[in-house]
C-alpha cells in the first residue's frame, strides 16, 4: 500500500503479542505527522483488542493492501531513544524473541498499560523571589517553617517525594504558601526516597585494589571479570568506579540478583553519594515508583540506577559503566518469556556505549571464568579479604552411620552452643523451605504427590499445610492416610521450619531468625529480619540461599552447611557448579569481622572427588576441573547450546511437535561433529501446572551456526495452530527443568 505523497505516513510498530516481525499501521486519524518520532508508544487495534505498541520506524508504503489505523498516540516525546531501541532489536534477533514483547518487558508495568509518562509529574516546590529575599533568621519564631525555608534556600527546589522523606508536613508549606514564600510548580519526576544515611568517607584501599581499579578504562569499552574471594571488597571497587564515571557526568548501572540485597545496597550508596540521584528498579516497587524511577533514569536524571535483572533493558542516555554483581547468579537469565541473560547483554550494553563492563564474583560462572581465561574477558583478582578479616577454617563433618537430631550431628549442635555462649552468631544454611519435603503414611507407602506437577508436596506444620512450590498448589495438612486412612503418617526429610523448632528449642535463650521465601514475602521484610544480626548481639540465623548473597554480618563466627550432597548427584550437567558457588558463598558468610571463622560441612559422602577439591583447594581449582570435564563432554562454555521447548497437557502433542521441529532443523543443518542434536527428552520436572514439558537441545561449535538455524525454525513454528501446546526457543539456555 503506497501512501500519498513521498513523505512516510505507514508507521511499523513493535506490538506485544508472540509473532517475530513489525506490524504496519496508518497514523490515528487527524493527527499531525510531525508529532511522531519513533520511540513512543500507541495504542492500536490487534485482533479484538487494544495493545500498547512502540513506534519503530516510519515508512512510505506497505505490502499490506489494507491497514488499520493507530488509535492515539500516548506520549508527546520518544520513551525509547535510539540506542536502547538498537540495543533491543539486537537482543530480539539473537535470542529468537517477539521484538514486541521484548519492548514491553522493558516497560514498567504501569507504561505498559499506557498510564502517559507524564502522568508522573512531580510537584516541585521552590521559593518565590520574596522567598528567596528573606534574611535566613527571617522566620525564627516558626522553626518549622524556618527549617524549610532554609532547606530551600540551600539546596534549591524540593519535590513531594523528597519532601515527604525529610518529614516536612503539608501544614508548614501551607503557611509559607499562604505567605507568599513558595509556589508549587510542575517538573521532571525522581526516583522514590532512598532511606538516609550518613554519609561516610571512602576507606583506604589495599594495593589488590587499586591495581584492578588502575586496570579498568572508563573512556571506552572493556570487559572485565573480577574474581575476588568473599570479603575481599569487591564493592568498594564498585563505588570507587561509580566515583569517576560520575565525576565525567556519567551515569552507572549496577546490577544485583536479588530484591533481598536491594536495600542494603542502596543505603550503602545513599551514604556514600548523598548528594546523587538513586533511582532502584525492581518487581518489590509500587508501580508508581517504579514507573518513576524508570522515566527518571531514561530520562538521564537518575546519576545511579541499581536494579535488578530487567534494570539492563532501560534507557540510560549518560550510560558510563555497567557492573554486575553475583554475575554467576542463575536469576540473571529469564526464565519465561524473553528469555535473555542480563548478564550476558550488560557486555552488548557496554560495548554499544563504548564503556567499561565488569563482572563480579567470588564464584565466577564457567562461562565467565572460560571467557577470562580464554583473553576475551580481563581477569582482575582480588586474594585477600578486606581489613582485619581472615578466610574462614573448613571442616568436614562425616554423617554416615551417625544419630543426627532433625539433620544435625552431635558435634555440630555443640559447636553452634559453644559461639552463642561467646557472644558470636552462627549461621545455619538449609536449602530446603517448610517443615519437611515430603509426607508419607508408614503403613501402606502413600506419598503426598502434586496433582499437577512431578513433585511431592511440602508440608509446612505451622501454617498445616501442604504446598507445591513449583506450581503454589495447596491443600489442608491431613492427619490420616486417604489411601488407607492409617494415622501413621511421617514427615521425611528436614527444611527450614522443622530446625528452627530444633534450634529454637536446644538454645532457648537466644533469638532463632529464619530467612527463606515464607518469612520474607513482605516488601523489606528480609532488611527488618537482618536488623538483629546487623546489631552484632548472639543469635542463630537459619536460611535458605537467601542468606547465602551479599551479606556483611561480622559476628558471624560459624556456619554450619546441614547438607553438602545435593547437587553432586543430580541429572542437571550444571549441578555441581551450582552447588560449589552455593557453599563457597555460604562458607564466605564466616569470618568477615576482626574474629577468626569456621565452617562446618555436614555430608554422607565426605570422599567425593569434587567435593574434596573444592574445600581443599577452592572454588578456582575446582571451576578448573569442571571445565575440563565440560571440555570433555562437549558441553557448554565450550560449546554453544540452545533448547528448543514445548510443553502441553497432552504429551504426545508435545513430543510430536518437537519431534518435527528437530527433522525441520536436520534438514537444513544435518548433525555433524560441529552440530548435534539431542531429543526429544522429558525436562528434569517432566509435569508442572498441569503441563508436560520435552525439549531438544542443539549444540553447535559457534554461536553464529545456531542463529539462522533458529530463525527458520521460529519461522515454521509460528505456523502451529495447535492453540493448546507452547513453544519456545531458549538461547543459551540455563535450566533443563
Amino acid at each position: 500500500m503506497a501512501s500519498d505523497g513521498a513523505n512516510p505516513a505507514i508507521l511499523r510498530l513493535a506490538v506485544p503479542v508472540p509473532l517475530r516481525r513489525l506490524f504496519d499501521y496508518l497514523p490515528p486519524e487527524g493527527i499531525d505527522l510531525s508529532t511522531l518520532s519513533p520511540g513512543q508508544r500507541l495504542w492500536v487495534p490487534f485482533g479484538g483488542r487494544k495493545l500498547v505498541a512502540v513506534l519503530v520506524d516510519m515508512v512510505p508504503e506497505s505490502p499490506l493492501a489494507q491497514l488499520k489505523p493507530a488509535l492515539e498516540l500516548i506520549d508527546s516525546a520518544p520513551v525509547f531513544d535510539g540506542c536502547c531501541r538498537d540495543f533491543l532489536h539486537w537482543a530480539a534477533d539473537y535470542y529468537q524473541a517477539p521484538v514486541g514483547e521484548l519492548y514491553a518487558a522493558a516497560l514498567p508495568a504501569a507504561l505498559r498499560k499506557g498510564k502517559p509518562a507524564d502522568h508522573w509529574a512531580e510537584q516541585w516546590l521552590q521559593l518565590t523571589t520574596e522567598g528567596k529575599g528573606l534574611p535566613e533568621t527571617a522566620l525564627s519564631r516558626a522553626p518549622k517553617q524556618q527549617a524549610l525555608l532554609q532547606l530551600l534556600l540551600e539546596r534549591g527546589r524540593q519535590s513531594r517525594t523528597q519532601l515527604k522523606a525529610l518529614d516536612h508536613s503539608t501544614a508548614t508549606i501551607r503557611a509559607l504558601q499562604d505567605r507568599g514564600l513558595v509556589e508549587w510548580i510542575a517538573g521532571p519526576t525522581v526516583p522514590p526516597a532512598i532511606p538516609a544515611a550518613e554519609a561516610t568517607a571512602p576507606p583506604e584501599l589495599n594495593e589488590e585494589q587499586r591495581q584492578v581499579l588502575d586496570a579498568i578504562p572508563v573512556d571506552r569499552f572493556s570487559a572485565s571479570l573480577l574474581e575476588g574471594t568473599t570479603g575481599s571488597g569487591k564493592t568498594e571497587v564498585y563505588l570507587r568506579l561509580m566515583e569517576q564515571v560520575l565525576t565525567g557526568g556519567k551515569q552507572a548501572l549496577l546490577l544485583v540478583p536479588e530484591i533481598g540485597l536491594t536495600p542494603q545496597t542502596l543505603r550503602r550508596i545513599a551514604a556514600r553519594f548523598p548528594d546523587r540521584s538513586i533511582a532502584a528498579l525492581h518487581s518489590g516497587l509500587a508501580e508508581g515508583e517504579r514507573a518513576q524511577a524508570w522515566l527518571s533514569a531514561a530520562a538521564g536524571q537518575a546519576d545511579i540506577v541499581i536494579g535488578t535483572r530487567s534494570a539492563i533493558l532501560t534507557p540510560l542516555p549518560r550510560l558510563g559503566a555497567v557492573i554486575v554483581d553475583e554475575e554467576h547468579d542463575g536469576s540473571f537469565k529469564q526464565q519465561d518469556g524473553v528469555r535473555y541473560s542480563a548478564r550476558d547483554l550488560a557486555m552488548v550494553l557496554g560495548r554499544n556505549a563504548g564503556v567499561p563492563v565488569l563482572l563480579g564474583s567470588a564464584t565466577p560462572s564457567l562461562e565467565s571464568l572460560h571467557n577470562a581465561l580464554s583473553g576475551r574477558y580481563q581477569h582482575l583478582r582480588l586474594r585477600q579479604r578486606a581489613g582485619n578479616a581472615r578466610p574462614p577454617q573448613i571442616h568436614l563433618v562425616p554423617t554416615l552411620g551417625q544419630q543426627l537430631e532433625e539433620g544435625f550431628a552431635p558435634q555440630v549442635l555443640r559447636h553452634i552452643g559453644e559461639t552463642l555462649a561467646r557472644g558470636e552468631q552462627a549461621l545455619v544454611f538449609i536449602n530446603r523451605r517448610g517443615f519437611a519435603p515430603a509426607l508419607t503414611c508408614d503403613d501402606c507407602g502413600w506419598l503426598a504427590d502434586c496433582p499437577h506437577c512431578s513433585s511431592k508436596l511440602t508440608m509446612h506444620r505451622r501454617q498445616r499445610q501442604l504446598r507445591c512450590h513449583h506450581c503454589d498448589y495447596r491443600r489442608s495438612l491431613v492427619d490420616s492416610c486417604p489411601q488407607c486412612h492409617s494415622r501413621s503418617l511421617s514427615a521425611l526429610g528436614g527444611g527450614t521450619e522443622r530446625s528452627e523448632e530444633l534450634l529454637a528449642r536446644r538454645f532457648a535463650d537466644y533469638p532463632v531468625i529464619r530467612v527463606d521465601r515464607d518469612t520474607t514475602a513482605s516488601k523489606q521484610a528480609l532488611d527488618r529480619l537482618l536488623a538483629p544480626a546487623r546489631d552484632g548481639k548472639p543469635c542463630l540465623l537459619l536460611g535458605t540461599q537467601m542468606l547465602a548473597k551479599g551479606h556483611h554480618l561480622p559476628r558471624v563466627t560459624l556456619v554450619v552447611i546441614q547438607d553438602a550432597d545435593g547437587g553432586l548427584f543430580s541429572a542437571d550437567f550444571r549441578a555441581p557448579e551450582r552447588t560449589g558457588q552455593l557453599l563457597e558463598q555460604v562458607a564466605g558468610r564466616a569470618g568477615r569481622g576482626d574474629l577468626p571463622g569456621r565452617v562446618l560441612v555436614q555430608s554422607r559422602y565426605p570422599e567425593h572427588p569434587l567435593l574434596q577439591l573444592l574445600l581443599e583447594k577452592g572454588y578456582g581449582p575446582f571451576a578448573r576441573q569442571l571445565l575440563r570435564d565440560r571440555a570433555v563432554a562437549q558441553l557448554p562454555p565450550l560449546r554453544a547450546m540452545a533448547l528448543v521447548r514445548a510443553e502441553c497437557e497432552e504429551p504426545r502433542w508435545a513430543e510430536e511437535f518437537l519431534e518435527t521441529a528437530r527433522t525441520q532443523m536436520q534438514a537444513l543443518a544435518p548433525p555433524s561433529p560441529q552440530l548435534s542434536y539431542l531429543g526429544p527428552v522429558p525436562a528434569l520436572l517432566e509435569r508442572k501446572s498441569g503441563r508436560f514439558r520435552f525439549y531438544v537441545q542443539i549444540t553447535a561449535e559457534k554461536r553464529g551456526q545456531l542463529q539462522p538455524l533458529l530463525a527458520r525454525l521460529c519461522q515454521w513454528a509460528e505456523g502451529n495452530r495447535n492453540r493448546r501446546l507452547r513453544w519456545a526457543v531458549d538461547m543459551d539456555a540455563q535450566e533443563l527443568s
